[in-house]
């Protein structure tokens, strides 16, 4: 499983999960359940939507189409071999 979308809170991560299903693609939310314990801190990169590496590229299509901005990005090292960077 590859991260598609680092989110910054659980409802931005949930229209990504929609969306992605919406399109025929498998995803969850990774680090949901974490989420209860941070109160008002601002923690970063808890949440990350996930889909299957063979996926991977048809997911960030349909993220990239989401327009969500530079929040939808994703880490160069979660790009599958042989898949070309986006962008």
């Amino acid at each position: 499983m590859l991260s598609v979308y680092e989110a910054a809170n659980v409802i931005d991560a949930h229209l990504v999960r929609h969306a992605l299903e919406d399109a025929g693609i498998a995803a969850f939310v990774r680090g949901e359940a974490l989420t209860g314990g941070m109160g008002d801190l601002g923690v970063f990169g808890l949440l990350a939507v996930m889909v299957a590496e063979d996926q991977w590229t048809h997911a960030r299509e349909v993220v990239d189409a989401l327009g969500f901005g530079a929040s939808a990005v994703a880490a160069e090292d979660d790009v599958p071999r042989g898949s070309a960077w986006p962008g």
